[in-house]
């Protein structure tokens, strides 16, 4: 399966933390938000990962560089201005062309303990053209570290 990873945003809300790295390489824990998420995505059985990138691109490429990918098949989408969600993706789509499986969107700056395989088999179960995964929350964007 394949996935992309929305990761070329500024990062404003996470600022100052956004002003010399960007929101990928953020730590939680000790851990980048992009390893975190791109762990979460290999251990469902994705193997190919688009990541967008723009805000600080290259320290992304270099860090995934020094990691090996993760082991995974990982490509990147450059994105010269910010294209947004649906922009980033339709300059990835050449990714996914040739392929008719489902696909995962993930932002890299959202961490949750979601079962990806069983929600790509609940999608794939109901024949739907996207299934989106959504939370209720108490509060709007809430910020815990």
């Amino acid at each position: 399966m394949k996935a992309m990873v929305l990761a070329a945003g500024l990062g404003t809300r996470l600022r100052p933390l956004t002003d010399s790295r960007p929101k990928a390489l953020v730590e939680v824990a000790g851990r980048t938000l992009l390893e975190i998420t791109l762990e979460r995505l290999c251990a469902s059985g994705v193997d190919g990962v688009i990541i967008n990138v723009h805000h600080f691109a290259d320290m992304i490429v270099e860090y995934l560089e020094a990691k090996k990918n993760f082991g995974m098949n990982i490509q990147i989408s450059r994105e010269e201005s910010l294209l947004d969600t649906g922009g980033g993706l339709k300059k990835a789509g050449w990714f996914f062309r040739d392929d008719t499986e489902p696909f995962l969107l993930h932002n890299v700056d959202v961490i949750s303990t979601i079962d990806f395989h069983s929600m790509t088999q609940y999608h794939r179960d109901t024949r739907a053209l996207a299934t989106l995964a959504v939370q209720d929350r108490p509060t709007s964007r809430p910020l815990i570290f």
